[in-house]
């Protein structure tokens, strides 16, 4: 790509983001929380005080815990039993998952896009880009869940800034043209650059604004950077495929064979990872209920 129309379009997402309060503001807890899950020496004792000074999210996060997805033995009545369970980095990213969620309230532009489906769909590729680096134990387990969670947040950005621009990008869609090519006619730029911009803004770690930015074609992330990417681009294939919600954007195209290379997949473990997706898929409804 020109490196001046590239310029000009992380100008845009730059300009959008600064522009729209709703979402370029995380709550406080949030922001402190993502400072935990990058803090190595971060104990459980942190995230059960941070936790505690904000009784709604507690509550969504003990939801999530005790759902089918989970399948812990018994009924989890606190966040400390939680984390000596599932583990303080699987508890934080419930924390931001139940506190992202807030996100994707409202919405709904008629038949083809409405948030919730969105937030289904992102719901659905976190769980499965957990299970594909639980399957490669090269990857960070809850990092890709993540990084699945937050790959679509850049459709967020679009709908606050400019909600006539983004509908009308979605009808093209609908119609039958690419998204991401409609996204920058009528947006100035796509969900992939506008949600690269707004993880920066964020300040979540550069995997994830990798992710966010280049989930479509990971090919194009340096080597050392790859790896998450790649997870979260076969996911949200997969997720799809099994689950449906908002896919507009995967109209064209698969999943790229460098990925799957990379991962060291081939079709075998690939069935493996959809039975067990869908059947995550099935159990998940208290992560989208967290909405």
């Amino acid at each position: 790509m020109d490196h001046g129309i590239q310029s000009q379009r992380h100008g845009v997402a730059l300009e959008a983001v600064r522009g729209i309060s709703h979402i370029a503001t995380l709550p406080e807890v949030t922001v402190r929380i993502i400072e935990l899950v990058n803090d190595p020496d971060s104990s459980a004792r942190d995230l059960h005080c941070l936790i505690a000074t904000d009784p709604a999210l507690t509550a969504r996060m003990l939801k999530v815990v005790n759902s089918a997805f989970y399948g812990l033995p018994r009924q989890i009545a606190s966040i400390n039993r939680a984390v000596s369970l599932l583990g303080i980095n699987a508890v934080k990213n419930i924390a931001v998952a139940a506190s992202l969620a807030k996100l994707f309230r409202g919405g709904d532009l008629g038949p083809h896009f409405d948030a919730h489906d969105l937030w289904r769909h992102s719901c659905v590729t976190a769980s499965t880009a957990r299970i594909i680096a639980k399957s490669n134990r090269k990857n960070a387990i809850d990092e890709a869940f993540l990084g699945g969670l937050i790959h679509d947040v850049g459709v967020l950005v679009e709908l606050q800034h400019d909600r006539a621009g983004f509908a009308e990008a979605v009808a093209r869609a609908a119609a039958g043209q690419d998204l991401r090519a409609c996204e920058r006619a009528c947006l100035g730029n796509d969900h992939e650059g506008f949600g690269a911009a707004l993880c920066e803004h964020w300040k979540f770690p550069s995997s994830l604004v990798w992710v966010a930015g280049n989930h479509h074609d990971p090919v194009s992330v340096p080597m050392a950077n790859r790896d998450l990417p790649m997870i979260v681009h076969v996911a949200d294939r997969i997720a799809a495929e099994i689950a449906g919600g908002f896919t507009l954007d995967l109209q064209s195209g698969g999943i790229a064979p460098e990925a799957l290379d990379c991962l060291g997949l081939d079709a075998v473990s690939l069935e493996a990872i959809r039975a067990e997706a869908s059947m995550a898929a099935r159990e998940g409804g208290e992560l989208l209920a967290a909405a």
